[in-house]
């Protein structure tokens, strides 16, 4: 089948309507797999793995979450975690049918939470990508302060980007150009280049303690009453998600499975895609067999 991806778009917003875009792959018909990349990424985080899954027999949705990528940038900067999930449950109605969700990060907690709340249950199965309800806050701060130091001021070139990401990623292997890296960059009129996400998104909130916790409860929420099949994949070098916080969550949801991903830190699909999605593939066919067959 053709790798080439078809853009659709799906209208989202509670107070602003905002055009959320994606890229396609397979058949509209098939079962659908919609993928929510993590904070400051955007869509094309999952290129690779969504084509992949279509070449399965899937239908994969590869989503610009709010403020990110291609899609609308929100007027009131809401961008907390209730207005994420709640695009996803209004791009999941919109399909008709439940989608399998496949989350990194932001993406993650947005689809545990956008199940947990919805009237339904909204997804078929779900993939958590390095994140759990506990994250450990050292990590969670040197992710914050890589996103936040080039955002006002950019950079001179695509090349001087990647320089700057592959010193925050030492442990992943450097392509042989910045070319790929241009998708998750904007061309300002000062002839400079910045990240592909409103600078918004990261604006500190002073009450930002308290809706961490607050967060964490929810995820907490979410992931004890999860019923349908799960996948958490940790990258093992992640400083995020620890092996103290993959296992509280395996003892939250007993019946999820689990993957540690060798030299793979937080962006795991990034820094070894072709394990993470054998990995992927391997618990969404699986579990549709399943599903299929009532074993």
């Amino acid at each position: 089948m053709s790798g080439e991806s078809v853009c659709r778009t799906f209208t989202v917003g509670k107070h602003h309507h905002l055009t959320l875009v994606a890229d396609t792959w397979g058949d509209p018909a098939a079962e659908p797999i919609l993928f929510a990349h993590g904070g400051g990424q955007t869509r094309h985080a999952w290129g690779q793995t969504a084509r992949l899954l279509a070449e399965q027999g899937f239908y994969t949705l590869a989503l610009d979450l709010r403020g990110h990528g291609d899609s609308s940038w929100d007027p009131g900067e809401d961008y907390s975690f209730q207005d994420y999930a709640a695009d996803l449950q209004s791009v999941a109605d919109q399909l008709g049918r439940k989608p399998m969700a496949v989350g990194a990060s932001l993406g993650g907690i947005s689809s545990l939470i956008a199940h947990h709340v919805s009237r339904h249950q909204l997804f078929s199965k779900i993939v958590l990508v390095d994140i759990t309800p506990r994250v450990e806050l050292s990590g969670l701060g040197r992710i914050r302060d890589f996103m936040l130091e080039h955002a006002e001021t950019g950079f001179a070139s695509p090349q001087e980007a990647a320089e700057y990401v592959a010193a925050y990623t030492p442990n992943r292997r450097r392509g042989a150009n910045a070319e790929g890296l241009k998708k998750n960059l904007r061309l300002g009129a000062d002839g400079r280049y910045r990240w592909h996400w409103d600078p918004k998104f990261f604006a500190a909130r002073p009450d930002q303690k308290r809706a961490g916790h607050a967060r964490f409860e929810l995820m907490e929420e979410a992931a004890r009453a999860l019923t349908i099949p799960a996948l958490l994949v940790r990258g093992r070098i992640s400083d995020l998600v620890s092996p103290e916080g993959a296992r509280e969550f395996l003892e939250l949801v007993p019946h999820a499975r689990f993957v540690d991903v060798e030299e793979a830190g937080h962006m795991v699909a990034g820094d070894k895609n072709d394990i993470f999605s054998g990995a992927v593939i391997e618990f969404l066919c699986t579990a549709s067999r399943k599903s299929r067959t009532g074993a």
